[in-house]
């Protein structure tokens, strides 16, 4: 298995995977947030055989996918703790909306403990923060909560 990081100059980072098999794919991280995976041919590195576009959130769910545990668990007095990224997609009615508006601590007692967008990172985000799409919440609670808080940012 090998893995190459390619920076793309204007365009964003290409990352390059190759498994024990020979199959080789691709994941393009765009700097405007786009994702694209893509499949080449196991013979010819350069023929890329089918490109899929990815949403945010498809991103973010086939990584969950690919690896269910929770981003960074931590063990706390027997209290089971999560920390994972959610992303707030177009569908989300919290978009353009205050993070006071989610009422995610009261309803589900998990914490939005920083906000990641292409800009920058907004640690300890207070109530009136507001959302835009794209961004990705760090969530911290146990996996009841940050799930709960996860279908509220969805719209569910």
């Amino acid at each position: 298995m090998t893995t190459r990081r390619t920076p793309l100059p204007g365009v964003g980072t290409q990352y390059d995977f190759a498994t024990e098999s020979g199959h080789h794919l691709s994941v393009v991280l765009h700097n405007d947030g786009r994702r694209f995976l893509g499949f080449y041919a196991a013979d010819d590195p350069d023929a890329c055989l089918l490109s899929v576009p990815l949403e945010p959130e498809e991103a973010t769910a086939l990584a969950h996918l690919l690896d269910p545990a929770p981003l960074d668990a931590v063990r706390t007095d027997g209290i089971d703790l999560v920390t994972e990224h959610i992303q707030l997609g177009a569908r989300s009615p919290y978009s353009g909306r205050l993070l006071g508006d989610t009422g995610a601590r009261t309803r589900t007692g998990a914490s939005i403990v920083a906000v990641l967008r292409r800009t920058g990172a907004y640690p300890s985000p207070g109530p009136g923060f507001r959302f835009a799409t794209g961004d990705t919440l760090v969530a911290v609670g146990t996996r009841e909560g940050v799930d709960a808080l996860a279908e509220i940012i969805a719209g569910g």
